[in-house]
């Protein structure tokens, strides 16, 4: 494994990679409720670009349900689409929260997350409840959340973005995501890059490390 000794600053990506997630539950629970318009509604969620758009900010989420009110054929309720679009988040576990807590005081960590308001809402509730932190910003000296930037990986003007903001050098900087097409965005700009594998976790990757001591 690559070592990363000149690291001051770390960019954590969050699904995944935090946050352990499972897209297929959001597939499979809008499925049970479409049924045979299955397809019809797949075809147009992506002809409206519905994801790009949510997590860019570029539609509020009550824009967002009326979306898709309007492409799925039977009657559905917000908190019908909210429990389905939701369902792909899974848990916090807690030595990652542990090992943030712990990395804060030593190296700059940075959040950066394609996400959207709903999920947001959903997990920081979640987070709240099962270890009393208010939100993923205690974890971190910034967060940065794509809906609130209006810009999203593997853009490349957010990374820029992180960098300027914080006085960061990109060769003194880890940013660590689950998502190869972010990844080699990153790493064009001269970040230092680490693609976490499906088998893998942020704490057996950092704790590997020659410059992650005394944890």
């Amino acid at each position: 494994m690559k070592n990363f000794n000149n690291i001051k600053n770390i960019i954590f990506d969050l699904g995944g990679v935090i946050l352990n997630i499972d897209t297929q539950r959001s597939i499979n629970a809008f499925t049970d409720i479409l049924g045979e318009n299955n397809k019809e509604f797949v075809k147009k969620y992506n002809e409206f670009n519905l994801l790009d758009r949510l997590e860019k900010g570029e539609i509020t989420p009550e824009q967002f349900r009326g979306t898709l009110k309007g492409i799925i054929p039977q009657k559905i309720s917000d908190q019908q689409i909210d429990t389905a679009w939701n369902s792909m988040l899974l848990d916090f576990p807690e030595e990652r929260i542990e090992l943030l807590s712990k990395l804060k005081p030593k190296y700059r960590t940075f959040l950066l997350s394609n996400t959207n308001k709903i999920h947001y809402n959903f997990y920081t509730k979640q987070l709240n409840e099962q270890f009393g932190i208010k939100n993923l910003s205690e974890l971190f000296e910034e967060e940065y959340m794509s809906f609130d930037l209006k810009m999203r990986k593997p853009d490349k003007e957010i990374f820029h973005y992180v960098l300027y903001q914080n006085n960061l050098l990109a060769n003194e900087t880890l940013f660590i995501d689950d998502t190869l097409e972010n990844i080699e965005s990153a790493k064009e700009i001269g970040i230092n890059t680490y693609l976490l594998k499906e088998s893998e976790t942020i704490n057996d990757v950092l704790k590997s490390q020659v410059w992650f001591t005394s944890f």
